[in-house]
């Protein structure tokens, strides 16, 4: 079995080294028989591609090879890895995720295990993500309760047939913002029947900045871009499931309006609480209470984008 790691990047440069770093000293042995990584360069602006290039002259990263385009998002990016891929199996994960040695092992022994119980390679592996914001020992951070994804196939942690991946079309260069575009696959998967086979062994370590004030404009537009990628999803797969996904229901649109007390939690209300919270060492505490407001704009978001549009019904 050889896997090809497919990585989409943009600007990423600092916890990219730690990336493929770590991908470097994989473990192999049966039913592993060789890697590759896939790195596919979205326009960056910074020196991740120089930085690459010097790498990969000196031997420091054999198993790595470069694909460069124009900034185009990364569903573009994931689709480019996958059609240069020369492995059976891609592996999708996230730029800044740091991986433990027996990372790739451990996808394989579980697909090699579930395609021998089934009978055929109708699954995909979905590894642990935990979120950590120690940029120096990422690998360090314990698992929390909020690290858990019921997300049927989220890419920063996945493992597939390359051939499966091919037959359920790849991704949907349309969503060309943040958001969606590998939730709107798996919607395609699971209509194939695939099945999801959760493998904690294969850790991955989510590497955010702590939060910032200067974050917060970033993070709204952030929103804003999912919401309307979630319209698009949703006008692929008008679905009730879809529909609680993107949390395109008046429930949700209640639930955010009662726990920002009607609108009067805003990020700039909430600004001396977070930045109070940050001077003392809580920056992920001010993360959660700051996900309330950003929840409520993504939500109005999507709601006043359909009724603009006029062809999704509320």
């Amino acid at each position: 079995m050889f896997f090809s790691v497919v990585i989409p990047t943009y600007d990423r440069l600092p916890i990219l080294r730690q990336c493929l770093l770590a991908l470097e000293g994989q473990q192999l042995a049966t039913p592993l028989t060789g890697y590759e990584v896939v790195v596919v360069d979205d326009g960056s602006t910074d020196a991740t591609v120089s930085w690459i290039e010097a790498e990969q002259r000196a031997g420091a990263l054999p198993h790595v090879r470069l694909i460069c385009q124009d900034h185009g998002g990364p569903a573009r990016g994931r689709n480019r890895g996958v059609e240069a891929a020369r492995g059976d199996v891609v592996v999708f994960i996230d730029s800044d995720l740091v991986v433990t040695e027996s990372f790739l092992l451990s996808h394989a022994r579980a697909l090699e295990a579930d395609w021998q119980r089934q009978g055929n390679r109708l699954s995909f592996t979905y590894g642990a993500v935990i979120n950590t914001a120690n940029f120096e020992r990422p690998t360090a951070e314990r698992h929390k309760l909020r690290d858990l994804s019921w997300a049927y196939f989220a890419t920063g942690n996945v493992g597939i047939d390359r051939a499966l991946l091919l037959r359920a079309g790849l991704f949907d260069p349309t969503f060309h913002l943040y958001g969606w575009e590998d939730l709107e696959l798996g919607e395609r998967l699971r209509r194939l029947g695939v099945r999801l086979v959760r493998c904690p062994e294969a850790v991955g370590y989510h590497w955010h900045p702590p939060l910032s004030l200067e974050q917060i404009p970033r993070l709204i537009a952030v929103e804003q871009e999912r919401a309307r990628m979630g319209l698009v999803f949703y006008r692929k797969h008008p679905t009730w499931r879809v529909r609680l996904i993107i949390q395109y229901t008046w429930l949700h649109r209640l639930l955010w309006e009662l726990l920002t007390l009607g609108g009067l939690l805003t990020p700039s209300s909430l600004r001396p609480l977070l930045a109070w919270l940050i001077r003392r060492g809580h920056a992920g505490l001010a993360m959660e209470i700051l996900r309330l407001p950003l929840n409520r704009i993504g939500v109005r978001t999507l709601f006043r984008l359909a009724r603009q549009g006029g062809s999704a019904t509320v």
